[in-house]
Parts: C-alpha cells; sequence; structure tokens
C-alpha cells in the first residue's frame, strides 16, 4: 500500500483529481474490454469457446484460476509502482474479456448483437444512478460490507453447486446477482475516500471495473433468457 494521505483527508482539489482520474480509468478499461473481447472472438477459434462452457468442470477450473488471477491483479494495481499499478490492470481486464468470451459468443449467436448493447446500456444507467446515491446521499453504507460478503460466498457456493450437480440457477439467481453487483458498487463508491490514498486510482478503477462487470454480466444473462 501507497504512503499517501487517504483521500478523505486530502483537500478538495486532490479529491476532485483523485475522482477524475479513478473514474477515467474505468471508462478506459472498458473500452479497452471491449477491444480485447472483439479481438478475442475473431482469432480464438469457435470449438474453443464452445469447449470453454460446454464442460462444466472445465468452466468451474476456469473460474477458479480466474479468482486467483484476480486477486493478484488486485493487489498489482495496488502496488507502490505506477507500472506495475498498470500492468495489474490490465491484466484483469484481459481476464474479464477471457471469462467473457463465452457469454459474449452465445449472445451473439443466439440473442443478436442488439441484446449485448441493451444490456450495456442498462448497465451504465444502472452504475450511474447508484453512483450518484453514493455521492449526494449522507448515509453511512458500511453495513452493506457484511452483507456483500456473505452473499458473495452464497453465490460462490450455488454456481459451484450448480456446475458440479448439472442444476441451473435460474432467472432468479441472476435477479438477486444484479442486486449484489448493484449493493457493491455502491458501498465501493461510497468507501472511495476511505480505502484509498490519492495516487491509488488505477486500484480504485480496478475494484469499480470488476464490479460494474459482474452487473453487465447479469443483465446480459437476464436479457437472454428473455428472448430465448
Amino acid at each position: 500500500m501507497m504512503t499517501d494521505v487517504l483521500v478523505a483527508h486530502s483537500s478538495d482539489v486532490e479529491k476532485a483529481s483523485f475522482y477524475k482520474k479513478t473514474y477515467l480509468h474505468v471508462a478506459l478499461s472498458i473500452l479497452a474490454f471491449i477491444g480485447v473481447e472483439t479481438i478475442l472472438l475473431k482469432i480464438v477459434p469457435e470449438r474453443l469457446i464452445i469447449a470453454m462452457f460446454a464442460q462444466r468442470f472445465a468452466w468451474l477450473l476456469i473460474i477458479g484460476v480466474f479468482w486467483l488471477a484476480s486477486i493478484l491483479a488486485t493487489k498489482w494495481s495496488l502496488s507502490q509502482s505506477k507500472q506495475i499499478q498498470y500492468f495489474g490492470l490490465a491484466f484483469y481486464v484481459l481476464l474479464e474479456a477471457v471469462i467473457f468470451l463465452p457469454l459474449i459468443y452465445i449472445a451473439v449467436v443466439y440473442s443478436g448483437a442488439q441484446v449485448i448493447y441493451q444490456a450495456a446500456m442498462l448497465t451504465i444507467a444502472m452504475f450511474a444512478g447508484i453512483s450518484a446515491v453514493a455521492f449526494t446521499s449522507k448515509r453511512d453504507f458500511s453495513f452493506l460490507r457484511n452483507i456483500i460478503i456473505i452473499g458473495g460466498f452464497i453465490s460462490l457456493g450455488l454456481i459451484v453447486a450448480g456446475m458440479i450437480f448439472g442444476f441451473n440457477l435460474g432467472l432468479w439467481f441472476s435477479v438477486g446477482m444484479v442486486i449484489l453487483a448493484s449493493a457493491t458498487i455502491l458501498y465501493q463508491t461510497s468507501k472511495l475516500k476511505d480505502s484509498y490514498s490519492t495516487n491509488q486510482y488505477v486500484g480504485a478503477s480496478l475494484q469499480l471495473f470488476a464490479s460494474i462487470m459482474l452487473l453487465f454480466w447479469y443483465i446480459l444473462s437476464i436479457l437472454m433468457s428473455r428472448r430465448n
């Protein structure tokens, strides 16, 4: 962790600069994700994409590797070295592009590219609304932390159980995950000033980007289920 002053203890100018850089990096991460995903869809063989989700134990392995690599990327993004911070963020964007590859492929082939655009617009609108609530409300959202942790473990357990035993979690699970992702964004946004120093905007942007992608995943899943 860097030794800079916390955002909460910084001047108004430094706070504004931190928030500006954080959200700029979130936007750049999303654009990078779109670019990498587009490239992967073009260069990765179709049979390999199908194999990623056709074999549930292979998908379970992918999720496990993704989880471990995410922890590493987060650690890098909070390094004292700016180069390592950016490497961590770039690495995480690549991870998200890989993990999203089967879902995006299914959406394009079976539901049409329009559903991806709709999911993206809904995700952006929800993120903007939640962020506005976090910045304008004077409420303390720290109570969400335990809810998010417990909900995260429960959802992960259900996902693993679904893969092992081969049952579909269904629409309501996706709705629950949208609520969980929304709560995570609300909590993370409200705690930005208390969790990061003024030079940790790369790490802060990674956390927000991760929550946005989780929200996008389940919004897209819901829209796809309504079309199929």
